[in-house]
């Protein structure tokens, strides 16, 4: 890892963690700063990691560059700022399933892990139901089964000898859509971001940092 990419790396983190401090006080505008730096750098990881020069890494960064979106988005509190990130993240999950399927699927691995992602799925989106208004409810069951196929196409590429960071980056990214889910949603109390925004930011930078053990050319 060269020092770009460490820096990148560390930039991130640490915008990640004036982002969660600033929000936990009340100071939005520094927040929505860091919100948008940190989010950079997972850009800045990818490509300083040779991402402009793989199908897969080029593949990836539109993931990552619509990821940017989202998080821009989601900045916004209302519910057209919710759909409108909610829709470039389910196009960056599409495009993460294109980066994996490029850089080599294993059909067993991807069905062996179909039915408990899928069950799991189910079960978050009963938990959901309840709590989500009738006209979001179709784009969070659809955002629900895409991210849930991105995660079986991330089993589905490790078995195929993709690097151990996309499985790890996908599985941390569908953990923190949790954190999402439930501050916009079921609007608990405890404020979610505080575990699911690390969760987020550390997934993106490992798919960004799996770039460079991409299979593909």
């Amino acid at each position: 890892m060269n020092t770009q990419i460490r820096t990148a790396v560390v930039v991130t983190a640490i915008a990640c963690l004036v982002l969660v401090g600033t929000l936990l006080v009340g100071i939005d505008t520094v927040a929505a700063g860091a919100k948008i730096i940190a989010s950079t750098g997972f850009l800045a990881v990818a490509i300083f990691n040779g991402a402009l020069q793989t199908t897969y890494g080029r593949v990836l960064l539109a993931g990552l560059t619509l990821s940017f979106a989202g998080d821009a988005f989601l900045i916004g509190e209302t519910q057209h700022a919710f759909l409108a990130g909610l829709a470039a993240f389910l196009l960056a999950h599409l495009a993460y399933v294109a980066a994996f399927a490029v850089n080599g699927i294993k059909l067993r691995w991807l069905v062996g892990s179909a039915l408990p992602v899928a069950g799991i799925a189910i079960g978050i989106a009963m938990w959901l139901a309840p709590h989500t208004p009738s006209e979001l409810s179709i784009p969070v069951r659809l955002y629900t089964i895409v991210i849930s196929g991105m995660v079986i196409a991330a089993f589905g590429t490790r078995g195929k000898g993709g690097s151990v960071l996309i499985l790890v980056g996908a599985l941390l990214f569908f953990m923190s859509d949790l954190s999402v889910a439930a501050l916009r949603l079921v609007q608990t109390e405890f404020p979610t971001y505080v575990w699911g925004l690390p969760l987020y930011y550390a997934g993106q930078l490992c798919l960004a940092l799996s770039v460079s053990q991409s299979r593909s050319h």
